[in-house]
């Protein structure tokens, strides 16, 4: 945990970031790009793209400004519009996405008033047909008059600039309900139609949606406010007009956290739209222009289109030529016909299709942020590259895959913050990792990677605050080896190649000594010095130790064959281990230093190796080495000496290699030469004699029995001191 301190705090506080967003608390822009970039390419996935029947829209297209002028048309050609919708087509609903702000002065209308009031105000004929010319001409009245018996709904605009024309009634709600609306938009002004038209109707809805930072359209505000009322949007409006002139209510769960959603209650029945805080409703868009069935607008005025076509439909009138500015960026299109946003709000409605982001879904919000931060802040400062690799696009799977079925299901839930979080995670262990751990890793190598195995260097580096170069005591297995007679054999060698047996020779043994987790000390000339239990701990340094001693002892005989190829001598080598308390770190002068061992089991293992030749084994163990290996190991006790300079005395042994059941010959000679040192050890020299020539028989080559007969022979000839512990010392101390 401490190793990982700084990269754990440092994801804590990425975690609190996207938290603080979530909450907003404040606001990351990344994540607002991100989250509505990640909102486009789900809807553009998962979207129907099919046509919806229910909702059409008669398009005031450039083929119908090419064929009935400019817009705005004569209130006429409205009028006739409306008319062959309602009565010929028996449309359901109409509603318009455009706005009648100004009089129709076409008709010459007031042309014929001035002159009413003017020099023909004393003609009698022309007094008596202005009534009708009047009721003719005045092409705002008849379209009121239209309006006033048949299904449609007028739409306007908010702005900020200066109001015109006349706003529907506004939306009736109690005190307690306007205290749940403060976060509505607000506008200053508005550009309505005309009083006639808007009494004539009474039903109208604004069409402002709801641009974010991107300029993108992405939700409707159905509920906004202007001079301290309310008022709701086209779709909403015509929803009401549909289930009978319904009512709007906001509907709050029992829990509380603000309006859920708004429910539209009529004698038809009632509907219900999942809204945001702001009263602002998701758009799910079923696919690209034209989700919706196209009539031309002068088509339908002309009667071109077929009444089967458009019988019991929603329509909606608007425009997608580009010159009348109703093109909108949307999640599907760049240029997308705004009164298709409309479109799509109502079929989505009518079907149960609105997205929904209740207010326990902060709840779930943080819940995916906690549960995917705090899994990766935790694991992944603990995992290898390849698995925080492999953990991380699972997380990121599980987020996807989960976003998109609740999306499915009919909930929106934010994705972008979490999947920054997790990269973002990602990247910060990964480039720890890169930066700055492969830099103690390659601090680690310089101070230890001539001593250390690469893997062990490896392994101090996932932890380097555990190691260090500092002096301190362990109990380690000390190792030396020494090739025997050297001097001898280089002596008649030219110095080129010594060079390359011994680099053959050390290499070999440096190479064995690694392979089992040994800390290489140093070179002495032809001897070499190691240990094992730092700066790694090693639980099993003592048989890491004898393992390797053996091995090496190995490598020396496979050596043979090819240095006698090359007329190089054949080697032999020593190799003395002891186990004991001893002071490991960095010593030495300000000039040089080495990571290194002293103590007295260090110059007891260095005397180890001297004593090898004597007793003609290739390997000696002290007695603490022998202790901790007993149940692992055969051995051969053959000593108990004494280093000059010290009273205690210890036993030594040679490792017979690990230990078997199946040999009962080696078995029985272990027995008996245990025996014979008991004789031995008491003075019982025909006991001794007896014991030791059976094996001397068996082994006459033995250098350890030759030995023992050669003291033998001087005992009963010259018997020890009665003092004689049977003890051999050992050179002085180094």
């Amino acid at each position: 945990m401490k190793r990982h301190r700084v990269r754990l705090l440092l994801g804590l506080g990425m975690l609190l970031l996207v938290l603080g967003h979530a909450f907003e608390e404040w606001r990351v822009p990344l994540i607002n790009v991100l989250d509505a970039y990640l909102y486009d390419a789900r809807m553009r996935v998962l979207m129907p793209d099919t046509v919806n029947e229910r909702v059409a829209v008669v398009d005031i297209d450039e083929k119908s400004l090419a064929a009935l002028g400019r817009w705005p048309w004569r209130r006429d050609i409205v009028d006739q519009l409306i008319r062959r919708l309602s009565d010929e087509y028996k449309v359901a609903l109409v509603g318009f996405d455009v706005v009648f702000a100004e009089p129709d002065d076409s008709s010459g209308l007031a042309a014929l008033e001035n002159l009413a009031r003017g020099r023909l105000r004393d003609d009698a004929g022309f007094s008596a047909a202005l009534p009708e010319l009047r009721r003719t001409l005045d092409y705002d009245a008849r379209l009121a008059e239209t309006m006033r018996t048949r299904p449609v709904v007028l739409g306007y605009y908010f702005s900020s600039n200066e109001s015109s024309g006349r706003l529907p009634p506004p939306l009736a709600f109690s005190p307690a309900d306007k205290e749940l609306l403060w976060a509505t938009m607000a506008w200053p002004a508005y550009g309505a139609n005309l009083p006639t038209l808007q009494a004539a109707a009474g039903s109208a809805g604004h069409f402002n949606p709801v641009i974010d930072f991107d300029g993108v359209v992405r939700r409707v505000p159905l509920v906004v406010e202007h001079g301290g009322e309310y008022y709701d949007a086209l779709a909403v409006a015509m929803l009401r007009r549909l289930v009978g002139d319904g009512t709007l209510n906001l509907d709050v769960p029992e829990a509380g956290g603000g309006v859920e959603s708004l429910k539209i209650s009529g004698r038809a029945g009632t509907l219900s739209i999942p809204v945001g805080r702001d009263l602002s409703a998701l758009v799910p868009y079923r696919g690209g222009e034209r989700s919706f069935p196209y009539f031309s607008a002068v088509d339908v005025v002309r009667g071109l289109v077929s009444r089967e076509a458009l019988a019991g439909r929603i329509v909606l009138v608007g425009t997608s030529a580009p010159g009348l500015n109703d093109l909108r960026s949307t999640p599907v299109g760049g240029a997308y016909p705004g009164v298709e946003v409309h479109a799509n709000l109502l079929a989505a409605v009518l079907a149960g299709e609105v997205p929904s982001k209740p207010a326990y879904f902060t709840t779930l919000d943080l819940g995916q942020l906690l549960l995917a931060g705090g899994l990766l802040i935790f694991l992944l400062p603990r995992l290898s590259p390849v698995r925080a690799t492999l953990l991380t696009a699972g997380v990121l799977a599980v987020l996807v895959l989960f976003n998109f079925w609740l999306w499915t299901a009919g909930y929106a839930l934010p994705l972008a913050a979490a999947l920054l979080l997790v990269l973002a995670l990602f990247v910060l262990n990964m480039s720890w990792g890169f930066f700055v751990e492969s830099r103690s890793k390659r601090q680690f190598a310089e101070l230890f990677g001539q001593y250390v195995p690469p893997e062990l260097v490896d392994e101090m580096a996932r932890d380097p605050e555990s190691y260090s170069m500092d002096g301190r005591n362990e109990t380690l297995s000390i190792l030396f080896a020494d090739v025997r007679d050297f001097t001898s054999l280089s002596e008649g060698m030219e110095p080129r190649e010594l060079t390359r047996l011994m680099n053959e020779y050390l290499g070999a043994m440096t190479d064995v000594i690694r392979a089992r987790r040994g800390t290489l000390d140093k070179y002495i000339g032809d001897a070499i010095m190691a240990f094992w239990g730092a700066p790694v701990a090693d639980p099993e340094h003592a048989a890491n130790a004898v393992s390797t001693a053996l091995a090496m002892q190995e490598a020396v005989r496979r050596l043979e064959a090819p240095f006698v190829a090359r007329g190089w001598p054949v080697l032999r080598i020593g190799i003395g281990i002891n186990t004991g308390l001893v002071t490991v770190g960095d010593m030495g002068s300000p000039v040089r230093k080495a990571y290194t061992v002293m103590g007295d089991a260090v110059n007891l293992a260095s005397r180890l190796e001297g004593v090898t030749k004597l007793y003609g084994v290739g390997v000696v163990v002290g007695e603490q080495t022998r202790a901790l290996l007993a149940a692992q190991f055969a051995f051969r006790e053959l000593d108990r000496v004494r280093v000059k300079g010290k009273a205690q005395a210890v036993a030594i042994f040679e490792p017979l290699g690990p230990l078997t059941a199946d040999d009962a010959a080696e078995r029985q000679r272990l027995a008996q030469w245990a025996d014979f040192l008991v004789a031995y050890r008491a003075r019982d020299w025909a006991a001794a004699d007896a014991l030791l020539q059976p094996l001397l028989q068996s082994e006459p080559a033995c250098r350890l029995y030759a030995l023992y007969a050669e003291r033998l022979a001087r005992f009963r000839v010259e018997p020890p001191a009665a003092d004689w512990d049977a003890v051999t010392l050992l050179g002085a101390t180094t």
